[in-house]
């Protein structure tokens, strides 16, 4: 699935079934604040890939404070403006910032803090190359929760994909129990500073 060389099979969720994934059912097993909680303080910089229509923007903006930074990217345009709405509403437009990524990259100008992938990664066509791009845009020592829906990917989907992470440069730091899927907490080894 997520060799190095060949290309994701992949399928991108359309738009409108955005409505039917993020629902208050959804929430009762994938409560962002609650999932979220032990990776963001605030103050902190966050990037949430694939964003749909907020769930998880808009409980990362909690978290993160007035004084933190929530960029929601997604490569469908009406996820973005369905989250923007929602932001709105909640009063935290100022704190999300909506961008609108190319099918075969993010194109997003960190640093981050924290990044996080819900269920998203299996629909990358060369998770690679996203990979490096977020290992590229962390801080040092920052973070990224990997979540994949058990229904979709493989357990053996997923050591590939973990693996592949190890390949990028990510350090394995957790394995958090998220409800229905497989997941993974990486982290952005400290700098090296040569004298």
């Amino acid at each position: 699935m997520a060799s190095d060389t060949t290309k994701n099979s992949h399928h991108v969720c359309p738009w409108w079934l955005g409505y039917a994934i993020d629902n208050p059912l959804r929430r009762l097993f994938h409560d962002p604040e609650k999932l979220l909680a032990p990776y963001l303080r605030a103050g902190m910089s966050a990037l949430d890939i694939g964003c749909g229509m907020g769930m998880f923007s808009l409980g990362m903006a909690k978290l993160v404070g007035p004084n933190g930074k929530v960029v929601a990217a997604d490569l469908q345009q009406k996820m973005l403006e369905e989250m923007a709405k929602r932001s709105r509403a909640d009063g935290l437009s100022e704190r999300i910032h909506p961008h609108l990524c190319a099918s075969d990259r993010l194109g997003v100008a960190g640093p981050f803090d924290f990044a996080l992938a819900f269920y998203v990664l299996h629909e990358a066509p060369h998770p690679r190359l996203l990979m490096e791009e977020v290992f590229g845009q962390l801080t040092s020592k920052g973070r990224w929760l990997v979540a994949e829906p058990k229904v979709h990917v493989s357990a053996a989907q997923f050591e590939e994909l973990r693996s592949l992470a190890g390949r990028v440069g990510f350090v394995e730091v957790g394995r958090p129990d998220v409800c229905f899927s497989y997941a993974v907490l990486l982290e952005k080894p400290e700098e090296l500073v040569l004298e």
